[in-house]
């Protein structure tokens, strides 16, 4: 299956000791880059995280943001570190002399990191909640992938199913091209008075025949179709992929428009660009 870069999941865990909120959202990336935004009481589990993104995403550059609530009833499972808060108000005390008795706000004190903590079996549990919840996050956040790849694909196919008929156009076209080409020269000839044996003029032509014959870009073209639809169909990370199949598609593309002598084969080299164009735009996305 095929993945966007771009996606966007949230999920909500709530319990007894309050909610949280993940967010995941991604760009696109060359490579796989990692952003998240935690409280810092869940810092210690940013490498789980990251590691956990590393198994599931092979590109984009992804930003993951925890907002965590905590329950005001669950206070009485806060513990202080008295001694540390003690040490804190004696340094106060000695600021407050050196600075004209300035009053002490109690919750400064408390809101010194280390003062005022959850107990350790609290966290451990809130903490695999948290993680639980991430998994869940990262699911929807991979299926949100799936289906936006899945909008690209047909869209990409889409284009592939015009590049066939543009192709099946000029390869129509070509007989009549060539004897089109055939009859100007020859009335040119007629109209210098000019006389040639036939088989010079028909050597004349072979050699014309020869510099617009498409067949092997056209041919080609078909080729690059069947292999860009087998890479669709095969799924998994093949962006890169993809983007080299465009730039085959663009080397016949441009051969194709410098070999042409009509108004329609014109008409069909441009459409071509415009389509290859459109998938390129896609596959920029594409993981």
């Amino acid at each position: 299956m095929i993945h966007s870069m771009t996606a966007f999941a949230r999920h909500e865990i709530k319990g007894e000791w309050g909610n949280a909120v993940w967010e995941i959202r991604s760009v696109n990336q060359r490579f796989l880059e990692t952003y998240f935004r935690l409280p810092e009481q869940f810092r210690s589990i940013e490498p789980v995280l990251r590691e956990r993104f590393r198994k599931q995403l092979n590109r984009g550059k992804v930003e993951c943001n925890l907002r965590f609530n905590a329950n005001p009833g669950e206070k009485s499972n806060l513990s202080m570190n008295t001694t540390l808060a003690d040490n804190l108000l004696k340094h106060a005390n000695w600021i407050n002399e050196q600075t004209l008795n300035s009053q002490i706000n109690p919750l400064e004190i408390m809101r010194w990191p280390g003062v005022m903590e959850a107990e350790e079996s609290d966290m451990n549990a809130i903490q695999a909640e948290i993680l639980a919840g991430f998994d869940q996050a990262l699911e929807d956040f991979i299926v949100a992938r799936a289906d936006e790849g899945a909008n690209m694909k047909a869209l990409i196919e889409q284009r592939l199913d015009g590049i066939i008929e543009q192709a099946n156009i000029v390869k129509g076209h070509m007989p009549e091209i060539i004897q089109w080409q055939r009859k100007r020269i020859t009335d040119k000839f007629a109209d210098a008075n000019i006389e040639l044996e036939s088989s010079r003029v028909e050597q004349e032509l072979v050699l014309l025949a020869q510099k617009m014959d498409v067949d092997e870009e056209i041919d080609r073209l078909f080729s690059h179709v069947k292999e860009t639809r087998s890479i669709l169909k095969k799924g998994g990370a093949q962006g890169r992929r993809l983007d080299f199949m465009m730039q085959e598609f663009n080397r016949e593309a441009n051969t194709l428009g410098s070999k042409s002598i009509n108004a329609d084969i014109t008409n069909s080299a441009v459409e071509l660009k415009v389509l290859i164009e459109q998938m390129r735009e896609q596959i920029q996305n594409i993981e």
